[in-house]
């Protein structure tokens, strides 16, 4: 996988204020705010900075905590895992492997069959509809 890296101007640029502070500076949308915590359709949710594709529609869940979540990414080279030592607590906080963009973290409080939630900011996504759809 190629990696996108581009200045700090080039990301001010291309998003708006709030995707920029979500996606380059670790920031977090208000839960229950996002366009796709109850997004039903079926599809691909892929990076908001540089389209990488990162989870399935038949992989995102309701978690019940105000931001989309799945139980595993679309592959196994589409995200990045780091450890979050933030705000007084340990977390792993997920990023695109593509582009090192923020998307949220994941927990070990997942459903079957991987036991795991990724818990991704809506607005670090984009949705591509499966071709039945369109």
């Amino acid at each position: 996988m190629k990696k996108v890296v581009k200045s700090d101007e080039e990301w001010r640029a291309q998003l708006s204020s709030e995707e920029y502070y979500v996606c380059r500076q670790k920031g977090t949308e208000a839960p229950f705010s996002g366009k796709y915590n109850d997004w039903k359709e079926e599809g691909i949710f892929v990076c908001k900075c540089c389209g990488n594709p990162l989870f399935s529609s038949t992989t995102k869940f309701n978690s019940g905590t105000g931001w989309p979540s799945f139980y595993a990414p679309l592959s196994d080279d589409a995200v990045l895992e780091h450890k979050d030592m933030s705000h007084g607590m340990i977390r792993t906080e997920v990023t695109c492997a593509q582009c090192d963009a923020h998307l949220g973290h994941v927990f070990p409080d997942g459903p079957k069959p991987t036991g795991l939630r990724y818990c991704i900011n809506s607005i670090c996504l984009d949705f591509q509809p499966s071709k039945e759809q369109k």
